[in-house]
C-alpha cells in the first residue's frame, strides 16, 4: 500500500495490518472475502498508521512521547500522571490539512453511499498490534459511538489518537512487552447500524471457559453493544453446536439462558452526549433478544468466518431495529483457549466445603484463595492490594492494571464475553461473573475462596477452603479394546470433560437436569390447579414466566440441557436414562407435594419405569418423550440413546416401549436405539426375554448390589456390607453378559464399582463386558487398569 491516509474497507484486508491495524484490517478483509457467503458488514473507511505518524510529525511530539515514558520506566511520573501528559499531547495537535480533507471527503461519500446525510458512525481505534493470536488487546483504545457531522467526526478521531496512550493501554503494552512507540494507530469510521432499536453482543466461534471447539457463544442485550462488552448488564446466552449447521433443516442450539438485561444504551436525544444508558422495559427483559433463526444465523456467520481465518474467533455482531437486519461488526482472533494445549489440562478440586457467599459465571476453571478487596468506585482503584481477589460492580479497560495483580476477580455484572471475563481468561485469572450482589455480601477483607472448578456456575465460599491441582496429560492415556465411556452428571459438566478419549457416555442422569435446571415437578405443569402451596405456584410462574404454555418450559429446559450434555461426545452413542426419581425426591420439586405419596421405602418403590404408564405420571413422562424428541429430530442429535430405568418384569417392558411409541419414540423408528438398565436380578434371570425388546444393556451395579444383598444402599449401619466385589454380585454380572452376547445385543456397565475399584473394572474386562462408563475424575487411572487387564489376557 502506498502511502495513502484514508482507504476504504473494501481495499484493505489482512495484509495491511502494518497500516490499519488488526480490527480494521478484518474488517476489510470480511468485506472483501466473506460478503458472498452472506456475512454483512457496515460500510466505512479507515485511516492509516501514515496518517498517525504524519500527525505525531505535524505536531512535533515524539520527542515528548519519548521523554514521557523515560521518566515513567525511571519511576519518576506515575502511571496516571504519565497517561495524562501524553493524552494531551494529541488532544491539542491538529491534523495535517491533507489527513483532515481526505477523512472529510470520505465521510461525504459514506453519507451518500448510505443516502443519508450527517451519516451517524462509529468512530473506533485500531492499534497496528492489537487483535493478535496472543493477546486481544480488549477495550484498550477507545471507540465513540453515534459521531455525526465532520467537525464531531474530527474530533472523536483525536480522541482515539489520545486513546493510544490510557492508563490501561500503556498497562497492557507494558505485561505485553510492546513497545510503546512501536505501536501506531488507525481510526476505523463505520456506518452506525441502529442496534439502539435492536440489540447487540458479542459472538466466539469457542467455547470460552472450556476451549471445546465444536459449540458458538452468542451473548446478546438490547440496546448498543457497549454494555456487553463492558460487563455493564446480564446478557442472554446462547450456544449453538456447529458441526449440525449445515442441515437447514435442523436447529442446533444447545442452550438459551435469559439475562436480566436491567439497562441498555441508546443514542441520546441531544446535548454532547451521544448515548445514554436507560432503563430495559420490563417486557423485554423478560424477552429473549434474537430468535432461534438469528441465533442459527450468526452461529453460521461464525463457523464461516472462523473457517475463513482458519482459527477460532471473537465477533462482535449487531441487529438494525428498523431493518431488522444482522451485522458483523468486528472480528478477531480468540487469544486463550485458542492457545491452550489440546492434550494437557489442569484439573481443580475443592477438597472441603464452607458456607456459600454467593455465585455467578464462572470463568476459567481454577480456583484461587485470598483476602477480598471489595471497590466500588474506579476512583479507589489505587486502594487495590496485590494478591488479593477484585470484588467489584463492573470491570471496563481502566481496571486492567489491578486485575493483572489480582488472584482472582468477583463482579456483580457481566456475562462470560464481558470485559471482565475476557480479560480474566487472557491473564489466568479465575473469576466469578454477574453475581449480584457480590459487593454487598461479601466483606472488604474477608478470607474467602473462589471456585470456578465446579461447571458453568462459579462459586464464592468463605473462609480459605483447601484445594488441589492435578495436571493430566492425554497423550499418557492408553488405548483399550473395551470402550471407555464417561458418566456425565450436568450439562455442565460434560464441557468441562470434552478433551477426556471417551467413546461416549454411557450414562446421562435425565433428573440431574430436571432436578437442577427444571426443577419443578413436570405433573405441576401439567395440572397447576393440583397444586395448593402458593410459594411454590408463585415460583412455578416466575420460572415459566414467557413461555405461553407452562409444559414448554420443561420439554424446552430439558432439550437443551440434553443436547449440551451430548454436544462434545457427538457423533459417539450418548445414552440418557429416562428419569428414576424416586417419590421422596420427586416430593422436593416445586409442586411435587401434590402429587407423591410418602413410602417407607421409596427405594423399591414408585420409581423408575413404573412411573412412565402409570397414570399418576404419564402425562409428565410424555413431556421427557417431547425433549428427546426434539433433541433427536430437530435439535439434531440422533446419536442420543435412550434408557429405561428400574423395569421389572418382561410386561412392564412392553407397557413402557408402548407409550413410548406412543409419544413419538418407536425403537427402530430414525435409528432410535432403546436400552435397559440390567439392575434387579430379574433383569439377570429373564435377560434372553428383555434382550428381544431391547437394543443393548447397562448393568447398575448399584441397584444390583442392593437388591442382590439385601442391603439398603442408603442405610448407614449397613454400609460395612454393601459391596459390588461380593461374589454374588459378581455373578449376577458374569451372567448378564454372557446372556446379553448370546442374544446378540451390547452390553456395559455405568455403577460407582469400575470408578471406585481397580479391580473390578479388571474382572469386567476378564467377563467380556464391552464398555465401561466411568466417572470423568476416575477415566485416566482406569484407562491404564483395563489396558493392562486386556494385556494379561493377550498373554494367556
Amino acid at each position: 500500500m502506498s502511502e495513502r491516509h484514508v482507504v476504504w474497507f473494501e481495499e484493505i484486508g489482512l495484509a495491511d495490518i502494518p497500516q490499519v491495524g488488526g480490527k480494521n484490517a478484518s474488517l476489510g478483509e470480511m468485506v472483501g472475502s466473506l460478503a458472498g457467503q452472506g456475512v454483512r458488514v457496515p460500510d466505512g473507511f479507515a485511516t492509516t498508521a501514515d496518517a498517525y505518524r504524519a500527525f505525531i510529525t505535524e505536531n512535533g511530539i515524539e520527542s515528548a512521547l519519548r521523554t514521557a515514558l523515560d521518566r515513567y520506566h525511571a519511576g519518576e511520573a506515575t502511571l496516571r500522571v504519565t497517561g495524562e501528559a501524553l493524552r494531551d499531547l494529541f488532544l491539542n495537535g491538529e491534523f495535517p490539512e491533507d489527513t483532515a480533507a481526505g477523512i472529510r471527503s470520505a465521510y461525504r461519500q459514506l453519507s451518500e453511499r448510505s443516502g443519508q446525510p450527517n451519516l451517524a458512525v462509529a468512530v473506533r481505534s485500531s492499534a497496528t498490534a492489537e487483535d493478535l493470536p496472543d493477546a486481544s488487546f480488549a477495550g484498550q483504545q477507545e471507540t465513540f459511538l453515534n459521531v455525526t457531522g465532520e467537525r464531531d467526526l474530527l474530533a472523536a478521531c483525536r480522541r482515539c489518537y489520545a486513546s493510544l496512550f490510557t492508563d490501561r493501554a500503556i498497562s497492557y503494552r507494558e505485561v505485553k512487552g510492546f513497545d510503546h512507540l512501536d505501536v501506531a494507530l488507525s481510526i476505523g469510521v463505520q456506518r452506525m447500524i441502529r442496534s439502539d432499536l435492536g440489540g447487540s453482543g458479542v459472538m466466539f466461534s469457542i467455547d470460552t471457559d472450556t476451549g471445546f471447539p465444536g459449540a458458538a457463544v452468542i451473548s446478546a442485550a438490547w440496546g448498543l453493544g457497549e454494555t456487553v462488552v463492558q460487563g455493564a448488564v446480564d446478557p442472554d446466552k446462547y450456544l449453538v453446536f456447529k458441526s449440525l449447521l449445515s442441515d437447514p433443516g435442523l436447529t442446533p442450539i444447545i442452550e438459551k439462558t435469559l439475562g436480566a438485561k436491567a439497562t441498555k444504551m441508546v443514542y441520546a436525544a441531544g446535548g454532547s452526549a451521544r448515548t445514554r444508558v436507560i432503563d430495559t422495559p420490563l417486557r423485554e427483559r423478560n424477552s429473549f433478544v434474537l430468535s432461534d433463526l438469528e441465533i442459527v444465523q450468526l452461529a453460521r456467520w461464525a463457523v464461516i468466518v472462523e473457517d475463513h481465518y482458519g482459527r477460532p474467533m471473537d465477533m462482535e455482531w449487531a441487529r438494525d431495529g428498523v431493518t431488522h437486519e444482522l451485522y458483523m461488526v468486528q472480528a478477531r482472533p480468540e487469544t486463550v483457549q485458542s492457545q491452550a494445549s489440546g492434550t494437557v489440562f489442569t484439573v481443580s478440586r475443592l477438597l472441603e466445603s464452607g458456607p456459600l457467599i454467593v455465585s455467578g459465571v464462572a470463568i476459567g476453571d481454577s480456583i484461587a484463595t485470598g483476602t477480598a478487596c471489595v471497590i466500588r468506585d474506579p476512583a479507589d482503584i489505587d486502594n487495590f492490594i496485590d494478591g488479593a481477589i477484585l470484588v467489584t460492580e463492573m470491570t471496563d479497560p481502566d481496571w486492567v492494571p489491578i486485575m493483572t495483580r489480582a488472584s482472582g476477580i468477583v463482579t456483580d455484572h457481566g456475562g462470560p464475553t464481558s470485559h471482565a471475563a475476557i480479560v480474566s481468561r487472557e491473564l489466568g485469572v479465575p473469576a466469578v461473573v454477574g453475581t449480584g450482589t457480590g459487593t454487598d455480601l461479601i466483606e472488604n477483607g474477608a478470607a474467602i475462596t473462589l471456585s470456578c472448578a465446579e461447571g458453568d456456575e462459579g462459586f464464592v465460599y468463605a473462609g480459605t477452603l483447601a484445594f488441589e491441582t492435578e495436571e493430566v496429560d492425554l497423550g499418557t492415556v492408553p488405548s483399550t479394546r473395551t470402550k471407555l465411556m464417561v458418566n456425565i452428571a450436568s450439562p455442565a459438566a460434560a464441557f468441562e470433560w470434552w478433551r477426556l478419549p471417551a467413546a461416549g457416555v454411557g450414562l446421562a442422569r435425565m433428573e440431574f437436569i430436571i432436578n437442577n435446571l427444571i426443577t419443578i415437578h413436570p405433573m405441576a405443569l401439567v395440572h397447576p390447579e393440583r397444586v395448593t402451596d402458593r410459594a411454590a405456584l408463585r415460583r412455578i410462574h416466575e420460572r415459566t414466566r414467557g413461555f405461553a404454555d407452562p409444559k414448554e418450559y420443561f420439554v424446552q429446559t430439558l432439550a437443551l440441557g440434553i443436547a449440551k450434555l451430548t454436544a462434545p461426545y457427538y457423533p459417539d452413542p450418548v445414552i440418557v436414562r429416562m428419569s428414576d426419581f424416586k417419590t421422596n425426591e420427586y416430593a422436593h420439586l416445586l409442586g411435587g407435594s401434590a402429587f407423591e405419596h410418602t413410602e417407607e421405602n421409596p427405594m423399591i418403590g414408585f420409581r423408575g419405569a413404573s412411573r412412565y404408564y402409570d397414570d399418576r405420571y404419564r402425562e409428565g413422562f410424555a413431556l421427557e418423550c417431547r425433549a428427546i424428541k426434539r433433541v433427536r429430530e430437530e435439535i439434531g442429535f440422533a446419536n442420543v440413546i435412550v434408557m429405561v430405568p428400574f423395569c421389572r418384569t418382561v410386561a412392564e417392558a412392553d407397557k413402557v416401549l408402548a407409550v413410548m411409541a406412543a409419544n413419538g419414540l418407536t425403537r427402530g423408528e430414525n435409528g432410535l436405539q432403546v436400552y435397559m438398565m440390567c439392575e434387579i436380578p430379574a433383569n439377570v434371570i429373564l435377560a434372553e426375554e428383555f434382550a428381544t425388546r431391547f437394543d443393548g444393556f447397562s448393568i447398575g451395579s448399584n441397584d444390583l448390589t442392593q437388591l442382590v444383598l439385601g442391603v439398603d444402599r442408603d442405610a448407614g449401619d449397613l454400609a460395612g456390607l454393601f459391596d459390588e466385589r461380593d461374589d454374588a454380585v459378581k455373578r449376577m454380572i458374569s451372567e448378564a453378559i454372557r446372556k446379553a452376547h448370546a442374544a446378540g445385543i451390547k452390553i456395559g456397565i455405568c455403577g460407582q464399582a469400575p470408578s471406585n475399584y481397580p479391580d473390578f473394572a479388571a474382572f469386567l474386562v476378564r467377563e467380556g463386558i464391552d464398555s465401561i462408563s466411568l466417572n470423568p475424575d476416575s477415566f485416566l487411572k482406569t484407562a491404564g487398569i483395563v489396558a493392562e487387564a486386556e494385556g494379561t489376557l493377550d498373554t494367556v
